[in-house]
């Protein structure tokens, strides 16, 4: 099942504008495009989006986020880094 950028910010919580400033900055990978080129969000989105929303509420910054991103799409062999 795919959302809408709407439903997604109602079903994380997140301003559209707050959702739109992570997809711009690269924070949610693998963001998929409807055919009139709208962002859509799947399940796997979601999970990732309130991911981001609790490191957010632990004081990590952008930058933070990212590395922690890009050690997450490295694989498994990062968790003692990401911990």
């Amino acid at each position: 099942m795919y959302y809408s950028m709407k439903e997604t910010c109602q079903k994380v919580g997140l301003s559209y504008e707050t959702l739109k400033y992570y997809c711009n900055e690269g924070l949610i990978p693998n963001v998929q495009r409807d055919k009139n080129n709208y962002r859509i969000f799947n399940d796997n989105n979601i999970a990732w989006i309130n991911s981001l929303y609790c490191l957010k509420n632990c004081g990590m910054s952008i930058a933070e986020m990212k590395e922690y991103l890009a050690l997450c799409l490295e694989g498994p062999s990062t968790i003692p880094q990401r911990k």
